[in-house]
């Protein structure tokens, strides 16, 4: 078994539970035969956990969540911009 785990600090406990909800969704739907992934969040920190049964398999889950991951902190960011015009 083959396996990472990578962690991402955000500056604000909800916006780390926005990307949490974004993205744990997809956990059980991209999860197949040779990756399986974990989620957790605690206060401002989300951990990835992601298991795979070969090298080639871990790499392509890793890009898998890091890309997911990515475009939920753009829509957040781009949400959280759009907020803050509404306060205005």
């Amino acid at each position: 078994m083959h396996e990472t785990e990578f962690s991402l600090w955000y500056p604000a406990a909800k916006t780390a539970a926005r990307i949490e909800a974004a993205v744990e969704p997809e956990a059980g739907d991209i999860a197949g035969d040779r990756t399986t992934v974990s989620i957790n969040r605690s206060e401002r920190e989300l951990q990835v956990e992601i298991q795979a049964s070969d090298p080639v398999a871990l790499r392509a889950g890793q890009n898998t969540w890091l890309g997911l991951i990515e475009v939920a902190e753009a829509m957040d960011s781009i949400g959280e911009g759009f907020a803050a015009t509404i306060e205005r």
